[in-house]
């Protein structure tokens, strides 16, 4: 097999997160699923983001967080994401080159605009997503580079970008690929409602052996499962996949890898500031772990501290040096 350039290659949404305080009564006069995501249009994603308060810019997408962190633990990564020629896709391609992310796919023109995430976080921590996906639906087949895929040891695909048609037909090239070439595949089942849509289709593909590592949390293994029985979910969807992660919130996460089982629970927090973001950076420790050759349960850990460390404070990037943290919490 060829030596790999990248640690872990992501197709996601490239998304700009623009993130703000607001209080209950704000969530409620506009509307808002509070401590969801909700898919809005260009006109609402304009109307609430002129009735937001202060943001912060910043590139995001579920994989692209993921790459961050993986970046921060010195791991070298590389993303596929459609922006569009305006002002938030040089954000987004400013951000995230700055970041330590390669990323060369070129800005589509015309419309839709860049896709961006409107965050807004409540003293409870909880934050309410508003996402309008704008050019990220529309990433082509043909901007998927044969020998970008391959340099890559893992291929991460973001569960999100499965909805629309046009990415999702780029998503099962680059796995054509990258199987191809001997890489593992990774997908991240995102959200429930993807699973609604989808559930079926990511279980044929792992039935059918494409899929090496799956990445879900409580909510989204017992959904995919059919099962309210989170045990029974596991059980059932770890016999599918090679190597099966799943995250519990305050109450840890647990790994199955064929007959080995590992669990770990949450790392202490001393302030929650904002949820956005955990189980990307979860993630992107247990993707460092793994590129590292660490056990199944330091990975699971590394993952802990890196989502214990982004829950913090706000925003979906590590602020603290999170290869020291997990150095100092491994001993190692």
């Amino acid at each position: 097999m060829t030596q790999t350039r990248y640690d872990v290659l992501a197709i996601g949404n490239a998304i700009v997160d623009v993130i703000s305080d607001a209080d209950d009564a704000f969530i409620k006069a506009q509307n808002l699923n509070k401590g969801g995501m909700t898919l809005i249009d260009a006109d609402r994603a304009q109307s609430l983001y002129d009735a937001m308060g202060p943001g912060r810019e910043i590139s995001g997408g579920s994989a692209a967080n993921t790459l961050a962190g993986l970046s921060r633990l010195g791991h070298k990564t590389a993303f596929i994401g459609q922006v569009a020629q305006d002002q938030l896709g040089d954000v987004f391609a400013h951000d995230i080159r700055a970041t330590g992310i390669d990323f060369d796919i070129p800005a589509r023109p015309g419309q839709p605009p860049t896709a961006r995430c409107l965050i807004l976080v409540t003293p409870d921590a909880q934050r309410t997503m508003n996402t309008f996906l704008g050019a990220s639906q529309f990433l082509p087949a043909q901007l998927i580079d044969p020998d970008l895929i391959q340099s890559a040891a893992i291929l991460y695909l973001e569960g999100y970008l499965w909805d629309p048609e046009e990415p999702r037909a780029a998503m099962r090239t680059a796995i054509d690929l990258a199987r191809a070439a001997g890489r593992k595949v990774a997908l991240t089942l995102s959200d429930a409602f993807v699973i609604a849509r989808h559930g079926p289709d990511f279980l044929a593909e792992m039935e059918a052996g494409r899929i090496d590592i799956l990445f879900a949390n409580e909510v989204e293994i017992t959904a995919l499962a059919g099962t309210e029985d989170f045990e029974a979910a596991v059980a059932k969807i770890a016999a599918k996949v090679p190597l099966l992660v799943c995250t519990r919130g305050e109450h840890g996460a647990i790994a199955v890898q064929g007959n080995e089982r590992a669990e770990v629970p949450a790392e202490p927090v001393t302030r929650l500031v904002d949820t956005t973001g955990a189980g990307d950076l979860f993630a992107a420790g247990v993707f460092a772990g793994i590129a590292q050759g660490r056990s199944l349960k330091d990975c699971l850990t590394m993952g802990a501290v890196c989502a214990a460390e982004v829950i913090s404070h706000y925003g979906a990037r590590p602020e603290a040096d999170i290869k020291a943290l997990v150095a100092g919490r491994l001993g190692s």
